[in-house]
């Protein structure tokens, strides 16, 4: 019923809180079924986590962008919100608050899904369980590899088509 992807989001985003992650599935996902549609759903998604990934991070200007952009994908299609298993009034209500506490400057807190639809709940918790996650999880402020992974990941292959995009470019 629902994409593979958003459940794997929703896993790592309720389980070990990997929000890079989220964003690496559903970046991937969204290109594949509504490839340049910035207004997608699935961007709504992206964005959300990756506003959770700077507010964890302290970078409070660039939560305030991803969040106010993802609530404005979010607004434009509500049926959507709902067709994902979640409760719309509650999630959208959520939104506004975490807008509001970024604004005021409060610190992050770990996030959890208004999800209403039982056996989507189920299902991921049950496959958090066989990842040895445990269903919403705070984030561990503490872990490094978590909070800062973009700046520690490898790089070496976008570096490289970026080279080879220059290359092809200057030889036209």
């Amino acid at each position: 019923m629902y994409p593979k992807e958003y459940i794997d989001y929703l896993i790592h985003f309720h389980g070990d809180r990997d929000y890079f992650e989220c964003h690496e599935i559903l970046e991937d996902y969204w290109k594949r079924v509504h490839p340049k549609d910035k207004h997608s759903i699935w961007v709504g998604l992206i964005l959300f986590a990756v506003s959770n990934y700077h507010h964890r991070r302290g970078n409070t200007g660039g939560a305030k962008r991803t969040l106010s952009k993802s609530i404005q994908i979010f607004k434009k299609d509500l049926g959507q919100i709902e067709k994902l298993g979640l409760n719309r009034e509650t999630f959208l209500h959520d939104l506004a608050q975490r807008q509001v506490d970024l604004t005021k400057g409060c610190h992050y807190t770990s996030y959890m899904f208004p999800i209403m639809d039982a056996s989507l709940l189920a299902s991921c918790k049950d496959k958090c369980t066989q990842l040895g996650l445990n269903w919403c999880e705070v984030s561990d402020l503490n872990n490094k590899d978590l909070i800062q992974r973009h700046s520690l990941r490898d790089r070496s292959q976008v570096i490289k088509e970026r080279l080879l995009a220059l290359q092809k470019n200057s030889n036209r």
